[in-house]
């Protein structure tokens, strides 16, 4: 279908701003009503890196074909699928064709459903904490899903900034009303509450990690190293961090140094050997090697294609330049946009999990006594 070009905005110029220092991609809701619906494009070879985030995420193809990168898996989307994420996965929509892809994204804090009384609520958020590493994230356009999310997706964006209580009551009532519909579509998937508890206490182990590299970030480590640090053997760790992050190690920490390469090659004047030393890469002819590799292009071509697409966009909210690379969020409810804990997210997911598992023990005691 088509959408406005007035409506749609460049998934990169976004995202980048958006994402923090540890690489935590979040977004800016309202704290008192916490859900989104935006319109966002994407070209080929324009790919943000995989990502992650503490919001649940819908994304509907409007116009394209795409792909879903998430974790180790490559999922084809075309023009009117859905694609359901959770917050515990790595991923990311790659443009798979001419014109642009274009997605309309609902955006949604999981907390916006769980505190609203009630106690089946959590039932309402099933789909999204029970992604295994061979859960169906796409629905096809012709189980006729997707096309119905996408009316309510639209209803939810007329109605926001949901600023009135009747305003706010319309906006959950269209939620949830897209949620039982994936509730249903996902009801004989064989998931547990444990698939999301595990992911979760995976990430926990890297936090150390994570942390490490945010202080340390240009320079030198090797996987031994980051082995050490979260008490692992060192095989044993590249398996780990390539099991719960979809990559391995060294391709994360590149991902990472060439993201912040990026911003300094369009938004400096530094030079390329500068920004290489900077970075911690261990000479130029290297850094221009990963460089080309992620991005497509040496680096040189894209300071020169980001300042001309700079020049075109000038006045567009002061955006960030086009075709950032972004980086891949760490742990979710780890830290905060300022790196502290996020006791929010951490008590919602507890409290998810805890209210899930009690559903389903209830559900498995009815069974039993029938």
């Amino acid at each position: 279908m088509q959408v406005l070009k007035k409506l749609c905005e460049d998934q990169f110029r976004v995202v980048e701003p958006q994402i923090n220092a540890q690489g935590i991609h979040v977004w800016p809701f309202d704290p008192a009503f916490p859900v989104d619906v935006r319109f966002q494009t994407s070209g080929l070879g324009h790919n943000v890196r995989k990502n992650r985030h503490d919001y649940f995420e819908l994304a509907y193809l409007c116009a394209g074909a795409a792909s879903l990168e998430i974790q180790d898996r490559s999922l084809p989307l075309q023009e009117g699928d859905l694609a359901i994420v959770g917050s515990s996965l790595y991923h990311r929509f790659e443009c798979r064709s001419r014109p642009l892809m274009t997605l309309a994204v609902l955006f949604f804090e999981p907390d916006l459903i769980r505190a609203d009384g009630g106690p089946d609520n959590a039932d309402y958020l099933i789909p999204f904490l029970l992604q295994d590493p061979q859960f169906p994230h796409v629905i096809p356009a012709d189980t006729s899903i997707p096309a119905q999310v996408f009316d309510l997706m639209q209803r939810i964006r007329a109605e926001l900034p949901a600023k009135t209580p009747r305003t706010r009551l319309a906006v959950k009532t269209y939620l949830k009303m897209m949620l039982i519909l994936l509730v249903n579509q996902y009801a004989s998937y064989a998931g547990t509450v444990e698939t999301f508890q595990r992911q979760q206490r995976a990430l926990e182990r890297l936090r150390p990690l994570f942390e490490y590299l945010e202080k340390h970030f240009g320079e030198p480590i090797q996987v031994q190293e980051a082995a050490h640090i979260c008490r692992m053997s060192e095989s044993h760790f590249m398996s780990f961090f390539k099991r719960t992050t979809g990559q391995s190690f060294m391709a994360y920490l590149n991902h990472c140094r060439i993201e912040r390469a990026q911003v300094l090659l369009a938004m400096t004047d530094k030079s390329v050997s500068d920004i290489t030393q900077e970075m911690g890469f261990c000479d130029q002819s290297y850094f221009g090697t990963v460089f080309r590799k992620l991005v497509g292009m040496t680096p040189a071509a894209y300071r020169a294609r980001s300042r001309a697409d700079g020049a075109k966009c000038q006045g567009n909210h002061g955006a960030a330049p086009l075709g950032l690379v972004t980086r891949a969020p760490i742990a979710r409810g780890v830290l905060s946009r300022q790196g502290g804990p996020a006791p929010i997210a951490a008590e919602s997911r507890e409290l998810l999990s805890e209210a899930l598992t009690e559903r389903i023990c209830r559900k498995q005691r009815g069974g039993a006594a029938g």
